[in-house]
């Protein structure tokens, strides 16, 4: 059983709290004792059960009427496992909205029946895009209040394929859905007579998404594994997670920076000897020779090498209240190998919410950018449009210790 991880995002008010809190409600996903909890709060107010409550789980959230963090909410159903990631939707909060978005195989942009595509919404679906998510749904919400039209429904669709172009998806279903009373959200609705789509549950559960088993293999060591006792003296092994792609005993691989080839002997997962490890997989590889390997170091096949260069373009996400400042130097953490890096230049900022770049040199916090950057040792990344595990990175201040930056590296 698969899992799809998927973002949710939308206008404030938009009901992307009720959407996930419906989802779970009706697919039986939320833990007894919670709904009690719900139950119990919504009866001294005397109203009807506030979906909204189970994604807004801090008190501040709810007392200042918005989410101001991503919140993470796991269910399942008979076909599949589900990570949902709930973004805020202001535009001050496009940072925490990367930080969802990043990790995330699919969106849902909601958008309401009643002001259909606005300029947040465009905004949401190219920062999706940006972060390499290929799937969306577009959940057109609140149909009820719009007397469940279906000219409505084609209207928000027509608007939003003109706009497709720009963007990199390479799937997008569209759905009516009412959140507050339910209509399609599990089940397809008999108020909706004209819609021949699935309901929402159903599409996420069938939806397909590309696996990193099927991308090109990438190794990172984090840990290099050498007993001290007597007994395992010759024991040699190298720890970590494939970031993607298989890796199988007998593979030829290289050693990157040192280019030293070699081959797989032993791979061990949970302690077990295995044949083959896939992306995602914790796993101990063993190679045929003794090689001086450190932390950070990559394992690739042979066949296939990563992009090497210590001149770096990339993406940029500002994540700090300080601005980003032109030929700094910052320390760039790309999984478990950290250089010193200096910026070179900003190219251009994106404006998201006019969709056209501008020429600028500063960044400040929740700006979007292209900036080139020179690392003190040339680094082993993939671009991250093609591979997001190995072609991302952070940025941090070398003072404060801060995370100011999260970077995605361009060819």
């Amino acid at each position: 059983m698969n899992t799809l991880k998927f973002i949710t995002a939308g206008n404030v008010d938009d009901g992307k709290s009720t959407l996930i809190g419906r989802l779970l409600y009706d697919s039986d996903s939320i833990h007894t004792d919670q709904l009690g909890v719900l139950q119990k709060q919504t009866k001294q107010e005397n109203v009807v059960i506030d979906l909204s409550l189970i994604t807004d789980g801090l008190r501040a959230e709810r007392e200042q009427g918005i989410t101001i963090d991503v919140a993470y909410k796991y269910f399942a159903t008979s076909k599949r496992k589900f990570i949902i990631a709930d973004a805020p939707g202001h535009e001050q909060y496009t940072r925490n909205m990367i930080t969802g978005a990043s990790n995330s195989d699919l969106i849902i942009v909601l958008v309401d029946a009643r002001k259909g595509i606005t300029t947040q919404t465009k905004r949401h679906a190219s920062v999706g895009s940006l972060m390499g998510i290929k799937k969306a749904i577009i959940a057109i919400n609140k149909i009820d209040l719009v007397d469940y039209s279906e000219a409505v429904f084609n209207t928000i669709k027509a608007d939003f394929e003109a706009i497709r172009s720009e963007l990199a998806y390479d799937e997008i279903a569209y759905i009516p859905v009412s959140a507050l009373i339910g209509d399609n959200i599990v089940a397809k609705s008999e108020n909706t007579p004209w819609f021949e789509g699935d309901a929402l549950l159903s599409t996420l559960e069938h939806i397909e998404i590309p696996t990193k088993e099927n991308l090109v293999a990438r190794f990172q060591v984090q840990w290099v594994i050498r007993p001290k006792d007597e007994e395992n003296h010759d024991y040699r092994g190298y720890a970590g997670q494939i970031l993607s792609g298989t890796y199988t005993t007998g593979d030829s691989v290289v050693i990157l920076p040192s280019g030293i080839e070699t081959q797989i002997v032993k791979i061990e997962r949970h302690q077990e000897v295995v044949n083959q490890a896939t992306a995602g997989d914790n796993v101990v590889l063993h190679l045929a020779n003794t090689i001086d390997i450190s932390r950070g170091d990559t394992i690739v096949k042979t066949n296939a090498l990563p992009l090497t260069s210590n001149e770096l373009k990339a993406w940029i996400c500002w994540l700090d209240t300080a601005p980003l400042q032109i030929g700094k130097t910052y320390l760039l953490q790309h999984r478990f190998k950290t250089v010193r890096v200096k910026i070179q230049a900003v190219d251009r900022k994106w404006d998201v919410n006019q969709w056209q770049f501008d020429l600028t040199h500063e960044l400040g916090i929740n700006d979007i950018g292209q900036i080139a950057l020179r690392s003190s040792q040339p680094l082993f990344f993939d671009p991250f449009a093609e591979n997001s595990r190995n072609g991302s990175a952070i940025l941090v201040d070398e003072t404060t210790f801060n995370t100011v930056g999260a970077l995605m590296f361009l060819p």
